[in-house]
């Protein structure tokens, strides 16, 4: 397994990093999109869509709406003024905070939404959206002083989430003996979540000596560490969700990963929060 993903690792991180520099920003837009549809897919399972015309018509809806939201932006302001980014990342802050507290009292939790496609589908939109558009968010920064700002930023959330998840595995197959959250991902352990931070924390030494992030650092000190802990209950959520839904993995599209929601489970959270974070509150 870990063969396959280093392979698959090796094949799909030089992609992403040309599609982040070379691409235009609507472009890139547009394949955000198409992954975001793919991870609403994915997620009807947990909505109890057992058909693939149910989870095609979620992926569907999905599409549209995101596409609604895009060509609802007047293209004279500046994207990060308008409220169809704004509000979705308020709410994924919000949504976050909310399910933390779902996963501390799980499994009683469960009780509440277990049984409610409609809430799951909710869930979902507070998922998936608010990561499209922290996605088109951080692309768009200070995109018209330079145009690789923004594919800066994102990669560096990137390698900052991608980094601390490797830190993670590692540390905690070496150290791991205290679990994290046992009764939803028990391969997670607290010596983990340490080996996660501390390289992240090495990650974001290197990134803000080498690229050009022009930004004080108490602010990328405290929006790195509380993104890495959202990509942890990114991890945790989705787990929670798979549970319930007595699946494994949330698909099979990524030889060794997973789904598309096994990939970007933490990058959910992360993103979301960091760009609320960095746009709207400092």
């Amino acid at each position: 397994m870990l063969k396959y993903r280093l392979i698959t690792a090796l094949i799909l991180i030089p992609i992403v990093i040309c599609a982040l520099f070379l691409l235009p920003p609507m472009v890139f837009a547009v394949m955000t999109l198409v992954v975001c549809m793919l991870a609403a897919w994915e997620w009807g399972q947990f909505a109890g869509f057992v058909t693939q015309e149910q989870r095609l018509w979620l992926a569907i809806l999905c599409g549209f709406f995101l596409v609604v939201m895009l060509l609802s932006m007047p293209v004279y302001k500046n994207p990060l003024d308008l409220r169809q980014i704004r509000i979705p990342l308020w709410l994924a802050m919000g949504w976050w905070v909310t399910a933390l507290l779902l996963i501390l009292t799980y499994p009683r939790s469960a009780v509440l939404w277990r049984n409610s496609s409609t809430l799951a589908i909710i869930f979902g939109v507070l998922t998936i959206v608010p990561f499209f558009w922290g996605i088109f968010a951080l692309r768009q920064y200070g995109y018209e002083q330079n145009q690789e700002t923004g594919a800066w930023w994102l990669l560096y959330i990137m390698l900052l989430v991608w980094g601390s998840d490797s830190g993670a595995y590692f540390f905690g197959k070496a150290f791991g003996k205290y679990k994290l959250a046992a009764k939803i991902s028990p391969s997670k352990t607290w010596e983990g979540l340490l080996g996660g931070l501390l390289s992240a924390a090495l990650i974001s030494c290197l990134f803000s000596y080498y690229a050009p992030l022009n930004i004080a650092t108490e602010k990328l000190v405290i929006c790195s560490i509380v993104a890495v802990l959202a990509s942890i209950l990114g991890d945790l959520t989705e787990s929670m969700f798979k549970r319930e839904a007595d699946i494994k993995d949330s698909g099979h599209l990524i030889p060794g990963h997973g789904g598309v929601l096994d990939r970007i489970d933490s990058l959910t959270a992360a993103v979301a929060v960091f760009a609320g974070l960095m746009l709207l509150v400092f």
